[in-house]
């Protein structure tokens, strides 16, 4: 499970298969939380992302939101944020 807020609320949520229409959205010095991102995780080359996934909320509400997170080589995917609900199943 993921903490993350929503709308100025905790939210725990995981994400259900895969995540479709990836795009980065920032790379290199783009990346505003860059220099907090390499003390905590290490990684050089950190890119924002955002794509569209299911997820399930901590209350079994599952919907399709839009997500966006942070990757480096060698590191992964981390700090998954909810930052729109598209459409609630």
């Amino acid at each position: 499970m993921v903490w993350r807020e929503y709308n100025q609320r905790r939210v725990f949520f995981k994400i259900i298969g895969r995540i479709s229409d990836v795009e980065t959205i920032a790379s290199g010095k783009g990346v505003r939380e860059r220099r907090r991102l390499r003390k905590l995780y290490g990684g050089q080359r950190w890119r924002k992302l955002k794509g569209n996934a299911a997820v399930k909320l901590a209350d079994g509400t599952i919907c399709h939101a839009e997500v966006h997170w942070y990757e480096a080589h060698g590191t992964g995917a981390k700090e998954f944020k909810i930052k729109r609900i598209l459409e609630i199943q």
